[in-house]
């Protein structure tokens, strides 16, 4: 089957009607993410992002729901009571910066849709909005560096994944301050071209030297990634065999997920190395950080051992982070400066 962006929209259209056809509690939906680009497709795959908008609170927050090996369902389930008070999305980078992307709307009663992007997206773009959903994440950021400076975390995954969190909470403090923020597959794909907005490309590059090493190589390259495309793989086969609910499970992934991640981090390795590793990283961690004991495997230690990431190295890393978040700090000031905030 070839897939172009008018089949998955077709697609797209396809599930909504399904859903909503007895379904009458459904308000809205409407289609946003990498199906707004002109090339959705990394590596042969996407995901069609749908946010799901209903008149109360529901069971499950996120689904994944196959259409094919190559495209699946991404939704998000909402009450509508979240877009109460539509001016107080204005500050926030993912749920109202979607909304005022020109998302395409598949259904919609009453004008729902329409009266609320109104709401929200008045404004939305002022610089004084787009500082009040950067800035938080920049002091996340920090937050979170003190809290590694300090020894709070008292494994090797949770503070991994606290050193992680701070790189993606830095990129995308850069990313909320000129659009979208960026989402995993494309965070380092799209970062160069964010920071080069701001005048700022060296914020890019900071960034992506703070998980990358001289020893991630060619030669190795192929090693970390056939280790971490076999864990995730036996980890989908355990949750299957588990009888977990894959569909409520972000961390233990579906196989269609899992080729969503290992597909386009293969495809994108050669063009941009750092956005590869951090697929890897990213979801491998995650991944053990959801299994009883959260302990890093030994081929995972392997990586993160050659990447200067480990309990060795991590107060170097930790400097290197500090001075970054110094410079991203001197950006939003200077960004102030030059908006008149």
């Amino acid at each position: 089957m070839r897939i172009t962006r008018d089949t998955l929209i077709r697609a797209a259209r396809s599930a909504v009607t399904q859903r909503t056809l007895y379904n009458r509690r459904i308000i809205c939906i409407y289609l946003t993410g990498s199906l707004l680009m002109e090339e959705p497709l990394l590596g042969g795959t996407t995901d069609i992002d749908l946010f799901f908008i209903h008149d109360s609170d529901q069971p499950v927050e996120r689904e994944f729901q196959k259409v094919t090996d190559d495209v699946h369902l991404d939704i998000a389930h909402l009450s509508q009571s979240v877009f109460h008070q539509p001016r107080s999305l204005r500050g926030n980078p993912w749920l109202g910066q979607f909304l005022c992307e020109n998302p395409i709307v598949l259904h919609d009663q009453q004008h729902w849709f329409e009266y609320t992007q109104a709401a929200v997206c008045s404004q939305f773009n002022q610089p004084e909005n787009r500082l009040l959903r950067a800035r938080p994440m920049a002091e996340e950021a920090r937050s979170l560096w003190m809290d590694l400076h300090a020894g709070v975390y008292d494994t090797e995954a949770s503070r991994l994944w606290a050193y992680l969190k701070a790189i993606e909470r830095s990129g995308n403090t850069i990313a909320t301050l000129t659009g979208t923020p960026l989402t995993e597959r494309r965070f380092f794909l799209k970062l160069g071209e964010r920071a080069q907005a701001l005048g700022r490309p060296a914020l890019s590059t900071g960034l992506a030297e703070l998980i990358s090493g001289e020893d991630v190589t060619d030669v190795v390259w192929p090693t970390w990634f056939e280790h971490w495309s076999t864990f995730l793989l036996q980890a989908v086969q355990g949750q299957a065999a588990s009888g977990a609910d894959a569909a409520s499970s972000i961390a233990l992934m579906q196989p269609f997920r899992v080729s969503y991640y290992i597909r386009a981090a293969d495809a994108v390795r050669s063009e941009n190395p750092p956005a590869a590793l951090w697929m890897l990283l990213r979801t491998w961690l995650r991944t053990v950080l959801a299994l009883p004991g959260a302990s890093l495997p030994p081929e995972f230690q392997d990586v993160v051992r050659m990447l200067h990431l480990d309990a060795a190295h991590f107060e170097e890393r930790l400097s290197g982070l500090d001075a970054y978040l110094d410079s991203l700090e001197e950006t939003l000031e200077v960004w102030v400066h030059q908006n008149g905030v």
